[in-house]
């Protein structure tokens, strides 16, 4: 029978807490901390240790009384144990560890961005092929992954060298004096401006680029840019098009994403590209991506938004996989690493 798993993820804002059945998905409970940060415009990591240890005891209730269980019929525990902001994710890690041994289960540790591919297990009506592009793309990551096999191969291709796309999104937002987290205030204003009216640059994709960072990105030279653009027009006393600067800076960073996505999956001959992390709530992303997808051939894989943004089924689903596949579970000496690499999917 297949394992019962419950899973914890505070590696960031998100107190999310899931459970499992194999493939199965039984409960996922998320309690966010995203209203107590966006009045100093951006993730306080005190602040989110602190409401991790909050709501980790009433969401681990709420997950276990909606996929109707008792903590006794859990099978083994797993936790997020990096990457991620190193207090948020010590908190979850030491419910982890008391929990399993409260109930005298293994326990595994397991990596966030591997985790975000197990989401994808969940709500698929077919199963997941491998290997698998994965385009990850989050408030603190944009990684681009080669996965052969979710619980052993793992490669990192490529990943942001300073702003993340979700972190874009945000200062972006600021500059537009949209409230706090950008994205989705950004994806709506964009839906009434022109993408092609503004070019804005697009990081890392000049030919001089490809060599060293091919499947690399950089955002940070793209908010620059919207910011002195806005300046300047409001310097000379012209009207800002609000919209269309967001859509133009929408475009950009949605083309860039796609491009090195689409030529990751053809330079490496895998057929298929699978989307998480909640940027991919944006519209455009997602439109751009079908259209890219079905001209290069490659089938796209985009998990329900509910598993996309950071939560604790997406972990006990790679702790399942795990645990199937025969792995030994993680020892009580493992600790929170903040910049764990993703080629370990799990720490012993």
């Amino acid at each position: 029978m297949a394992p019962i798993v419950l899973g914890i993820e505070t590696s960031c804002d998100e107190t999310g807490v899931g459970i499992v059945r194999g493939t199965e998905l039984l409960a996922n409970v998320i309690a966010s901390s995203m209203a107590e940060h966006a009045r100093y415009g951006g993730v306080v990591p005190e602040v989110a240790a602190r409401a991790h240890l909050e709501a980790l005891d009433g969401t681990i209730a709420e997950a276990v009384s909606t996929a109707g269980i008792t903590l006794q019929d859990i099978d083994a525990v797993a936790v997020t144990c990096g990457p991620g902001l190193a207090g948020a994710l010590m908190v979850g890690v030491a419910a982890a560890k008391g929990l399993a041994l409260s109930l005298d289960v293994p326990l595994y540790a397991v990596n966030h961005l591997v985790g975000h591919v197990g989401a994808e297990l969940l709500s698929a009506d077919k199963p997941l092929e491998l290997p698998t592009i994965a385009l990850l793309v989050s408030g603190g990551h944009t990684s681009l992954l080669h996965v052969r096999d979710l619980v052993s191969d793992v490669e990192m291709l490529g990943e942001t060298v300073d702003d993340a796309a979700g972190e874009a999104f945000d200062k972006v937002a600021r500059v537009l004096g949209l409230p706090y987290p950008g994205g989705p205030h950004i994806d709506k204003l964009a839906a009434a401006g022109d993408p092609n009216a503004i070019r804005f640059p697009r990081g890392l994709s000049k030919s001089s680029d490809m060599a060293a960072h091919r499947y690399d990105f950089s955002f940070s030279g793209l908010k620059t840019s919207v910011a002195r653009w806005v300046e300047k027009r409001t310097a000379l006393g012209e009207e800002v098009p609000h919209a269309d600067v967001a859509a133009s800076f929408r475009e950009a960073v949605c083309d860039v994403l796609l491009t090195k996505a689409v030529n990751a999956c053809v330079d490496r001959g895998v057929p298929r590209l699978l989307l998480g992390g909640g940027v991919v709530a944006n519209q455009r992303l997602r439109e751009l991506a079908a259209e890219r997808c079905q001209a290069a051939g490659i089938e796209l894989r985009i998990p329900p938004f509910s598993l996309c943004t950071d939560n604790g089924a997406m972990i006990a689903s790679l702790g399942a996989q795990l645990i199937m596949a025969g792995k030994e579970p993680s020892t009580l000496s493992f600790g929170a690493d903040s910049t764990l690499p993703v080629t370990e999917v799990q720490v012993h």
